[in-house]
């Protein structure tokens, strides 16, 4: 019989929490205690996990005895202040907020593109999920940086409410419902109507002019696949409750042409092909929710630069963007390097 692992999840309560739980109950994750953490707000809450139900605890540093793997989704703040605390425990923490992610001895993680890179968890006992735009980008262009060097990446995103969490999809509805009964919208989540809107503008704005969360794209991206790769993104916040789309344009150090792509994502490790543009079919973010693969297609050449390549990808945000990816990491941290 394989070794159980304890569990506990962090954040539990949340979109990314809950979604935490059903990957690891979907993908058989070889839990043998689970552990629901969450602020003193949520404490008591029940969840159900195989069936059974599980209440959920107050976090705090002394939350992580006997426990071997915890998976964070309770915000930079509580992950820099509790992370610590559970790896001297004992447990290795897979962190899906940014507090940790350019952090040197820290792993930066998407299964299908680094996996090696996990091994370098025993310097903190902290991995880092990156953030949810970057891993579906990463997901579609590794297998074409491994054929063609990439040199620079533009990349626009269109990023659904549900990266912010439960209260920004409750805003989205509550915004439509109003708005089509001729009442105002009012904006708490955002900084202005997200119902039939698009916001650019996804976190604060850094003193360069972009976003923290487009600096992350550029920062994550270079930490992944390497410092050589120049990025420029902007991110936008779109009406959309589940699943991120990107415009990704790509330059490559040799001409990738579009059946050479197409042949190269096919067989691509966490990538689904979707290119049939004379049928209508392209990826889209009402495909995407609710999977793990990332879609990918409207490929086309770049006619505008000497091997440029243009494509459209699209992932459901709270499961591979977030949720699957790290219990993807801790299921070849368990496989590969704890005993």
């Amino acid at each position: 019989m394989s070794r159980l692992w304890n569990v506990a999840v962090v954040g539990a309560t949340g979109a990314v929490g809950t979604q935490m739980l059903e990957c690891l109950e979907e993908r058989d994750f070889p839990v043998g205690k689970i552990k629901l953490l969450a602020s003193s707000r949520s404490a008591g809450e029940v969840l159900e996990f195989r069936g059974k139900a599980v209440q959920v605890e107050e976090l705090t540093h002394d939350s992580f005895e006997g426990i071997d793997i915890a998976l964070f989704s309770a915000g930079g703040a509580r992950s820099e202040e509790f992370c610590p605390s559970a790896a001297k425990a004992g447990a290795v923490c897979i962190d899906n907020s940014s507090a940790w992610r350019m952090d040197k001895d820290v792993p930066l993680v998407v299964p299908e593109v680094n996996p090696e890179a996990i091994a370098g968890y025993k310097k903190k006992g902290i991995i880092a999920n990156p953030n949810c735009s970057t891993i579906q980008m990463v997901v579609a262009l590794k297998p074409l940086h491994d054929f063609g060097a990439i040199k620079r990446i533009v990349v626009s995103t269109y990023q659904a409410v549900s990266g912010t969490g439960n209260k920004a999809i409750d805003e989205l509805r509550v915004q439509v419902g109003e708005l089509l009964n001729g009442r105002p919208a009012v904006a708490k989540v955002y900084p202005h109507q997200i119902a039939f809107n698009c916001l650019p503008q996804i976190d604060a704005f850094c003193d360069n002019g972009y976003t923290k969360e487009e600096m992350k794209m550029v920062n994550e991206t270079a930490k992944i696949m390497g410092s050589d790769i120049k990025v420029s993104a902007t991110c936008v916040r779109v009406p959309v409750f589940f699943g991120h789309s990107e415009s990704v344009n790509i330059e490559t150090d040799k001409k990738i042409t579009v059946q050479k792509a197409r042949e190269l994502l096919e067989d691509a490790p966490g990538v689904e092909l979707v290119d049939d543009p004379a049928e209508g079919e392209y990826p889209m973010a009402i495909n995407a929710a609710g999977e793990d693969v990332t879609l990918v297609g409207r490929i086309r050449e770049d006619a505008s630069v000497k091997n440029g390549l243009n494509l459209w990808v699209v992932a459901d945000n709270v499961r591979k963007g977030a949720a699957t990816n790290a219990v993807q990491i801790a299921e070849i941290l368990v496989e590969k390097y704890l005993k």
